[in-house]
This record gives structure tokens, C-alpha cells and sequence, in this order.
């Protein structure tokens, strides 16, 4: 074979791998980097949990899922570091210092406060109605029942954050800069992971008008992100928002948990449903109290670098 022929192989061969694989960089192209970590985890814990339900019943479940996708989790973080996106994994904003938990207890916070603000105008105009307290422990010890939902909650919301903002926000982030100016590839990647964050709740929508809740929590969560290029209070906000909302306060709807307050909705679903407009307007409270707090916290709100660069591992 000619030299000339085996040139011509090289370079089509190139121009066939090319859409898929960045040979600057060594690494697979961005879009693939962003959706891999949650595809595979999604087929992972399809794949698991119809077998964890059938092998164990209440109350041991929970707690066994619970710890199955904490192991997914990590699994998905540490091969996503390693094996795609070849970068440390305090650079998704893992860092897990003193301060980083300080923020996820802040973003726990305000998430606790702004349900209290909903539960509180829902009993003032009348839509919900207190009728008991210490509920729905199924059987366990209500501090044991507590536990293990605030565990399944917490893990569950450090994963959708991974994936849509860690993982999916910054890779799309990374592939737009350059082709566009910094803040339009940062627009591109809060729009596109918020686009399939919603999409992915369409389980919880009976009306179109509903994805709009999901569409703006996405947007606070990727927008928080953005400016601050740390996962620590977008996991605490949305982990102390469902957590609070159904365990503490009692306003879940499609989320059954253990209740501190039982409270009866009396089936004003357009305010108090899962996605409902008490629920829209506490997103929105919620964003700009974390807004606020970033200002306060880092001096001023500005893009932070370590969304749009890439730092290999071993990097500086």
C-alpha cells in the first residue's frame, strides 16, 4: 500500500472520529461528555431498583436504595473525572471543605425558610389545614423514618445536580466557549441542561404549563452555578427544598414521606400541587436569596472561570 493511499486512510479516518472525539484535548467531544454520566446512571438505577423492590420490602428498602445510588453516584463522578471529562472532581465544584459545606448548609437554609413562607400563607388563606403532627413513619421509629428520607433526598438531589449542572451544565459551557462569547456559552449550557431537567420531570406534569416550575428551578440552580462554579449550594437548596417541603411541612403531593406536620391540602392543587403557583413564587424567593448571598459571600456576581475552563487533571 502507497504511502499516498495509507495518507488518505489516516485522513479519513480522522474525519470519522472526529465528531466524536477531541484529539487536542484527548477527551470525547463535549456533548457526549455532557449526557454519558446521565444516561448511564439513569440505566443503572432502572436496572436496579425493580430488583431491590422485589428482593427487600419496608422498612429496609429505603435505606438499601438509598445506599445504591450513593455508590452510583460516586461511581458516576469518579469515572466521569477520570474517564471522560479528565479533570479533578473538586472542579465540578466537589470540593467538600469546610466552606463548601458551610454553602449547602446556607442553601439548606433558605430552602427550609421559603417553605415555611408557603406553608404559612396556604394556612392563612385558608388552602391547607394542620390535622396532626409526627406522621406517616410507616411502621419505624419517626427519628429512624426521618433519617433515612432526609438520606434518600439528600443523595438524590447530589446526583441531579451532578448530572445536569456538574457534569452536563459545564461540558456544554466548555464546548460553546470559544465558538461564542463567554456569556452566550454560559447561556447554552444553563438553557440546555435546564431544557433536559425538565424534560426529565414530564413524569410529574399533567399540564404544559406545569414544565415552567421545573424550567425556572433549573435556572436557579444553573444560574447559581454559573456564578459561582460550586455545586454546594444548589445540592442544599434542593435537597433541603424537597426535604422540607414534604418531611418537615407536610406540603409533598407525588413524594410520600414521613411528615412533621400532616397537613391536608384540601385539593387546592393550582397552589399547592407539586408545581403549583405557591410553589412557582418560592422558587423564585428562593433563587434570589441564594443571588443575594453569592453577592454578600464573594462581593459581587460574576461568571466564574472554572465553568468555562477546562483544568486536566494534574492541572493547574
Amino acid at each position: 500500500m502507497s504511502s499516498t493511499t495509507l495518507g488518505r486512510l489516516r485522513r479519513g479516518g480522522r474525519c470519522l472520529v472526529w465528531p466524536f472525539w477531541n484529539r487536542e484535548q484527548g477527551r470525547l467531544r463535549a456533548p457526549l461528555r455532557a449526557v454519558l454520566p446521565l444516561v448511564a446512571t439513569f440505566l443503572a438505577l432502572a436496572a436496579l431498583q425493580p430488583a431491590l423492590r422485589a428482593w427487600f420490602d419496608h422498612p429496609v428498602v429505603e435505606a438499601v436504595e438509598t445506599g445504591v445510588l450513593a455508590v452510583v453516584l460516586a461511581a458516576a463522578v469518579l469515572a466521569s473525572a477520570r474517564l471522560l471529562d479528565r479533570r479533578p472532581v473538586a472542579s465540578y465544584g466537589l470540593a467538600l471543605d469546610r466552606r463548601w459545606w458551610r454553602s449547602a448548609a446556607v442553601g439548606a437554609g433558605f430552602a427550609t425558610a421559603v417553605n415555611a413562607v408557603t406553608l404559612v400563607v396556604a394556612l392563612a388563606a385558608g388552602w391547607a389545614t394542620v390535622t396532626g403532627f409526627v406522621g406517616g413513619a410507616g411502621g419505624l421509629p419517626f427519628p429512624v423514618a426521618i433519617v433515612v428520607v432526609f438520606g434518600y433526598v439528600a443523595v438524590a438531589a447530589a446526583w441531579e445536580e451532578f448530572v445536569f449542572r456538574g457534569a452536563m451544565l459545564k461540558n456544554l459551557v466548555e464546548g460553546a466557549d470559544g465558538y461564542l462569547p463567554r456569556w452566550a456559552a454560559v447561556g447554552v449550557g444553563v438553557a440546555g441542561s435546564t431544557a433536559v431537567f425538565a424534560a426529565l420531570h414530564g413524569g410529574k406534569v399533567t399540564d404544559p404549563t406545569q414544565y415552567g416550575y421545573y424550567l425556572l428551578a433549573g435556572t436557579v440552580f444553573g444560574g447559581v452555578y454559573a456564578l459561582t462554579g460550586d455545586l454546594a449550594l444548589p445540592i442544599g437548596f434542593h435537597a433541603g427544598y424537597n426535604f422540607s417541603m414534604s418531611a418537615v411541612f407536610g406540603l409533598g403531593v407525588s413524594q410520600r414521606t414521613p411528615e412533621l406536620l400532616v397537613v391536608d391540602i384540601g385539593g387546592q392543587t393550582f397552589w399547592l400541587g407539586e408545581t403549583g403557583a405557591l410553589h412557582v413564587v418560592s422558587a423564585a424567593l428562593g433563587g434570589l436569596l441564594l443571588l443575594a448571598y453569592v453577592r454578600r459571600r464573594d462581593g459581587q456576581l460574576y461568571l466564574a472561570d472554572s465553568v468555562t475552563r477546562w483544568t486536566p487533571s494534574g492541572g493547574r
